[in-house]
């Protein structure tokens, strides 16, 4: 692929490579809901509860973009976000499987949601990105950008639990952490984002010389 900045239209390979991991998101996040509108009862309940994780917001976000490419959008098969998503996903990933696997224990259909959203999604997006996105059109102020989304999140989970008296993830959670630590978490969670981006961009352009 050209790595040059502009648009460009993606295979037919590509796009239904993309169609495919778009229904594997919405698959995973229909059955998330499924599983939560069984035991509340309530649409609305189970979509609240749903926006409170990162992960959930992370994965529909990926389904929307690439449900977007597969169409044959090409700002969504742009560079940044095509790079934004396979990072965004990819840490997702990386700190369920260091930090908060094994926390709760699944099973059944819970387990394959689970599963679906933290292990095979961001695996196929980084699959793809790797073969059909433009790396060396990468810049090195995207992770800037691409940091945006996480640091916008910490925001929003610290108002929603301050509202609710809970917290999604024990790594920001303020009633027991404090706000100077849980501050400090969160800092270095942004600065490992911007961190894992340059090492994106990095990769990108080796592969992109490479080829």
């Amino acid at each position: 692929m050209s790595g040059k900045r502009g648009t460009a239209s993606l295979s037919q390979l590509g796009r239904v490579a993309a169609g495919m991991i778009a229904l594997i998101g919405f698959g995973a996040i229909a059955l998330r809901f499924g599983l939560l509108f069984a035991r509340t009862g309530s649409a609305s309940g189970a979509i609240w509860s749903m926006l409170r994780f990162y992960t959930i917001i992370g994965n529909a976000l990926a389904a929307l973009v690439f449900a977007a490419i597969a169409l044959g959008s090409r700002r969504a098969f742009s560079p940044l976000i095509t790079g934004g998503v396979t990072l965004n996903m990819a840490l997702i990933g990386i700190v369920y499987a260091i930090l908060l696997r094994g926390l709760l224990h699944l099973e059944g259909l819970s387990l394959v949601a689970d599963s679906l959203m933290h292990d095979v999604q961001p695996l196929l997006i980084a699959l793809f990105w790797l073969v059909f996105a433009r790396k060396g059109a990468l810049r090195w102020r995207d992770p800037w950008l691409w940091a945006v989304p996480p640091c916008l999140y910490f925001l929003y989970a610290m108002l929603r639990g301050q509202a609710e008296g809970s917290y999604p993830y024990f790594f920001i959670n303020v009633a027991t952490l404090g706000w100077p630590q849980t501050l400090l978490n969160a800092a270095a969670i942004c600065l490992a984002f911007v961190a894992a981006g340059w090492l994106l961009v990095w990769l990108g352009h080796r592969i992109a010389k490479a080829g």
